[in-house]
């Protein structure tokens, strides 16, 4: 049985891939499971990560298809499969010690568009499209997509696309400043495989630091954000990749990060 989540190592980057085509790489309890595992193999084994889908699109969102068969008015809890599987992967994305980059073709919808737009680095290709469909089945906006949207483009343009359900073109998210890059759909992953890259050769525990740094900036106010970066300076100025930095600026060269 092919497996809904494909997983490798490129050098010092994981490559994870959404690999269920059909029904253009759906979520679902097994799926989020696997991107779960992933995740944490790349926590341990890269120093960079990508996530793309296989086929036509990056990730319809949840399979409802399949949650149809579980429907039993005044019974079934569409919160449920959030708490125990949905949350816990994007808390471990916001977590996680290394940096990791989407990329995106096709559409990116429902919880979909949030693991999408959750990434450090977002590449998407011309065609490729956010969708936030909630309002077409009666749902609301889940898997982080309301904090998302309105911290990274406002209350008034995440209104529209939360209450609309329009497509946003990947142009049009990069103008808004949702995304990082545009790129014909052919480049789509060697644009993100070489950012990836790039980031996999610098220092790793540091920027793992800038991340939760990052994070830490946006769910709390300035003072709290000053202590945040007090308290990683400080173990950031002892890594091996500081004393490296340090001695290739007083060099003139390049430095050699390992990423410790």
């Amino acid at each position: 049985m092919t497996s809904p989540v494909e997983y490798e190592i490129a050098g010092n980057v994981a490559i994870i891939r959404l690999n269920d085509p059909a029904t253009l790489n759906a979520l679902s309890v097994p799926v989020v499971e696997a991107l779960d595992h992933a995740f944490n193999c790349a926590a341990m084994n890269a120093r960079a990560a990508v996530v793309c889908g296989a086929g036509r699109g990056f990730c319809s969102g949840w399979n409802l298809t399949a949650t149809s068969a579980n429907l039993d008015e005044g019974a079934f809890d569409a919160g449920r499969v959030l708490e125990r599987h949905v949350n816990p992967l994007m808390r471990r994305l916001r977590d996680l010690p290394i940096p990791w980059l989407s990329a995106v073709h096709g559409a990116a919808a429902g919880a979909g568009a949030s693991l999408a737009l959750a990434a450090d680095l977002i590449v998407a290709g011309e065609s490729a499209y956010f969708l936030q469909a909630f309002r077409r089945i009666g749902l609301v906006p889940d898997a982080g997509a309301t904090w998302l949207l309105t911290k990274s483009v406002g209350r008034v343009r995440a209104m529209e696309l939360m209450l609309l359900g329009e497509r946003l073109p990947a142009p049009r998210a990069l103008e808004w400043g949702l995304i990082n890059r545009v790129v014909p759909d052919a480049d789509v992953m060697d644009t993100a495989l070489a950012l990836a890259g790039e980031l996999a050769s610098g220092p790793t525990r540091t920027l793992g630091m800038i991340r939760s740094a990052a994070w830490t900036a946006a769910e709390r106010d300035f003072s709290e954000a000053l202590d945040s970066e007090r308290s990683l300076q400080s173990e950031a100025g002892r890594t091996a990749d500081f004393a490296e930095g340090v001695q290739a600026f007083i060099e003139k060269r390049p430095a050699r990060f390992t990423g410790k």
